[in-house]
């Protein structure tokens, strides 16, 4: 694949209609990729796209039969299945104490399982193929965990473990994979965060969750773009032995995740802590 021409090179982005999912779509259709980009509320089967501009079919992450139907049009349609990117995903802002259930739930169904289902779908043609790509997205906040955000962070921390470990499994069958590592990317990612349901005047945990946030939305706000991570992601495609994981993004951030290796890690808890207005 890494020696095909891009026309010839078939790649299923989910969570491609905004943010991270529809730059990496937007870049690669436009450097002459087939691309297909999922959405939740995108047609089924979908609309022709001109040239130039990709595909977008409805996929619904967390359900196990719109997941395989959008992987089974692709491959009718081309006939393969080069690589897969597992960008679809949300966050939920809130103290552990503070989280239902319910919404810890929902979290992990769309960032982890979503992540699982598409995998076990391409995972079948690839391997017929002889060859493949799947490029997970994580996040820095799967190195460092972020308060008030334990759950989105728990959840990219699984999508890195599932990563690693899938690497070593399909190797023999010539499927390639990495994980994408972005820090604060400027994208909607912050206007639709979900607060959860106990997030009220009435938590104890209110005025530090809002302080943390507050410079979370900041730094994310003032993030890299989000073609840093449509250039990276072409890098990889076209790459014979991707790295285990590439991280992406403000330079500081990258930094910090390299630094909790290296660090005391009560040293780098209280610098964490301080940064985020918790002391």
């Amino acid at each position: 694949m890494p020696h095909r021409c891009p026309e010839e090179i078939v790649v299923l982005i989910t969570g491609a209609t905004s943010g991270i999912g529809k730059a990496c779509a937007d870049h690669l259709a436009r450097r002459g990729y087939r691309v297909f980009g999922t959405g939740r509320r995108a047609p089924f089967p979908p609309d022709p796209a001109p040239p130039g501009h990709p595909v977008l079919i409805q996929m619904d992450v967390t359900q196990d039969d719109s997941v395989q139907r959008a992987v089974d049009f692709v491959v009718r349609e081309t006939g393969r299945l080069d690589g897969v990117v597992n960008n679809a995903g949300f966050g939920i802002a809130g103290a552990v104490e503070d989280t239902s259930i319910e919404e810890a739930k929902a979290q992990l169904e769309t960032n982890f399982f979503g992540v699982l289902r598409v995998c076990r779908a391409a995972l079948p043609v690839m391997r017929a193929q002889g060859e493949g790509l799947i490029v997970n997205i994580g996040s820095l906040g799967g190195v460092i965990a972020l308060p008030f955000q334990a759950l989105y962070s728990a959840s990219k921390f699984a999508v890195a473990g599932l990563t690693e470990a899938l690497r070593l499994e399909v190797r023999p069958f010539g499927i390639r994979v990495a994980l994408i590592e972005p820090g604060d990317i400027r994208t909607g990612f912050t206007d639709h965060r979900v607060r959860v349901a106990a997030w009220t005047p009435d938590s104890v945990y209110r005025p530090w969750a809002e302080r943390a946030l507050r410079v979370m939305e900041a730094d994310e706000r003032n993030g890299a773009p989000p073609e840093v991570v449509a250039f990276l992601l072409e890098r990889i495609l076209r790459s014979s032995h991707p790295a285990p994981h590439y991280r992406v993004g403000p330079a500081f951030q990258r930094l910090a995740a390299v630094l909790k290796g290296i660090l005391p890690a009560r040293f780098f808890e209280w610098a964490l802590a301080k940064y985020y207005r918790l002391l």
